[in-house]
């Protein structure tokens, strides 16, 4: 149990602040045990109970049981890639509290609000608006679907039954053309009007298409939608020379898809190397190797300057003066939140819809959340987060008053057979940081340190200690005995935690590898 004598206390998977003399017993957003609460004061909580779930951290899918599942049945992570957490409570609120909730966006932060809020109030009125005309979805999973590796049945996260059997309104193929905050009620493009007591705005966010010339080409896409991957899959053809611009991780995945399908794939990243944002140097040279062993041209420090063509894109031309023959396109820049509806609203917006500690906007009864919500000046972008500030926004429109505290930035990637994670600082700033670096194999680690706590870690190949490094990062754990010493790996392995393995093991780089997860 964590130790009493703090006001607040911090979960530190997902965020969720709790404030009591003590921490509670189990995570309300996510299910994480009483030892994954800290105080605001950093302390290492204590070890918990046998765990009753397991959380796989690449897409958060939850299992039921004492061991993880052989591989996850969403994304196909392996066992190693699963987090304890234990059975997740509720917070109820009392009938009649909150009469209707909408919900305007059907993502993964969408579907999770609607989620909490049947949970927390199941009396209340629930109405969750698609733009889209699919069931909600792993968008995650677009590029495998891309790369043919599962179906259109693998997609939707729930069957359209569900929503019937839990009393959740699903509006598919609605587009919402303006938040009346001051009547409490949306507009959609069909002229009709939905009020609310509750509103939570979930509207994700766009790709982002450089002002690049003939960027309006018939052959150039984008990928974000189902619909994207589904226009993508008629139009790419076996040996179809293919450029993607972007080197970031939709980049990555989508030139390794289409590669899968069998075209000559050109990735172009502006930068020095590969996912500049998650790797250093050497990981992204790591990476890199394996890249091209998908068959996959990396042009590494390309700037796109034209696409050419005449009634489709042909070719791309490089700042540099060559050009690239493609008779297909993908633009993979990054995204942009989709904030019109909040900005023509009158609500405070910086780059995302600006949210406070509960997720509430500068309106009140209007929350946001996931790739859309602008928390501390974060976005964060990637799906665990969204999930997790669904599930607290939902909460809080249902009468809660639930914090969210920000959690670490961690991303894990999976490019047809080649695994990599990072989470947290990538570069050294100045001399309070410590690299502790190997590359053996094809494998790379590093794990990066600031006054003794780790802050950032890199892991490309073998990835079987992500959740330790992500567990290290967000428990901020003191290394300092650690890595003042150079501890011999067999006499420490049977007495330290996983957490403590990882460094030891890779201290200095010059310890030998254990053979198996401890």
């Amino acid at each position: 149990m964590a130790n009493a004598g703090s006001s607040a206390w911090i979960c530190q998977v997902c965020g969720y602040v709790h404030r009591g003399s003590q921490a509670p017993d189990a995570c309300p957003v996510c299910g994480s045990p009483q030892s994954d609460f800290q105080p605001y004061v950093e302390q290492r909580p204590s070890t918990s109970s046998a765990p009753q779930q397991w959380q796989c951290i690449i897409c958060s899918h939850m299992h039921d049981g004492s061991q993880p599942p052989a591989s996850c049945p969403v994304c196909g992570a392996t066992s190693s890639q699963f987090e304890p957490t234990s059975v997740q409570s509720d917070v109820h609120i009392p009938s009649g509290a909150v009469e209707k909730t909408v919900i305007v966006g059907a993502g993964i932060a969408g579907l999770s609000a609607a989620e909490a809020v049947r949970a927390a109030a199941p009396d209340t009125e629930i109405v969750l608006v698609s733009k889209e005309a699919e069931l909600p979805y792993y968008r995650l999973n677009l590029t495998r679907y891309l790369a043919g590796e599962i179906g259109d049945d693998d997609l939707p996260i729930h069957p359209q039954a569900w929503y019937s059997e839990e009393r959740i309104e699903l509006l598919q193929g609605v587009d919402v053309s303006a938040v009346l905050a001051e009547r409490q009620s949306i507009a959609t493009d069909g002229g009709s009007r939905i009020g609310f007591d509750k509103l939570i705005l979930t509207c994700g966010a766009h790709p982002f298409v450089p002002p690049i010339p003939g960027s309006d080409r018939p052959g150039v896409h984008v990928l974000r939608t189902v619909q994207d991957a589904r226009a993508l899959q008629q139009t790419v053809r076996p040996s179809m020379p293919c450029v993607c611009i972007g080197g970031g991780i939709l980049g990555l995945e989508t030139a390794a898809a289409l590669a899968r399908r069998g075209a000559q794939v050109t990735l172009l990243e502006s930068f020095k190397w590969l996912l500049p944002r998650q790797l250093d140097h050497q990981g992204a040279e790591v990476l890199g190797s394996y890249v091209s062993g998908l068959g996959i041209n990396v042009r590494l420090s390309a700037t796109t300057a034209e696409l050419l063509g005449d009634r489709r894109v042909r070719a791309v031309a490089l700042a540099d003066g060559s050009s690239l023959s493609a008779n297909l396109v993908i633009i993979a820049a990054g995204v942009r939140p989709n904030s019109h509806l909040a900005r023509r609203a009158g609500l405070e917006v910086n780059q995302g819809i600006v949210v406070d500690s509960y997720l509430a906007t500068s309106c009140p009864n209007i929350y946001a959340a996931g790739d859309v919500a602008e928390h501390r000046g974060t976005l964060y972008g990637i799906w665990e987060p969204a999930r997790y500030q669904g599930v607290i926004a939902g909460k809080n429109a249902a009468g809660a008053h639930i914090e969210f505290g920000g959690i670490p930035r961690a991303n894990t990637l999976k490019v047809l057979g080649v695994n990599l994670f990072s989470v947290g600082e990538i570069e050294a700033k100045d001399g309070s940081y410590q690299v502790v670096a190997r590359e053996n194999d094809g494998n790379y680690m590093r794990f990066l340190f600031r006054d003794s706590h780790l802050v950032g870690a890199i892991l490309i190949g073998d990835t079987r200690l992500a959740a330790a490094s992500l567990r290290f990062a967000k428990e901020r754990v003191d290394a300092s005995r650690i890595l003042a010493r150079r501890p011999n790996v067999e006499d420490v392995i049977p007495i330290c935690s996983q957490s403590e393995l990882m460094v030891q093991y890779g201290h200095g780089g010059k310890q030998p590898w254990p053979n198996r997860r401890n």
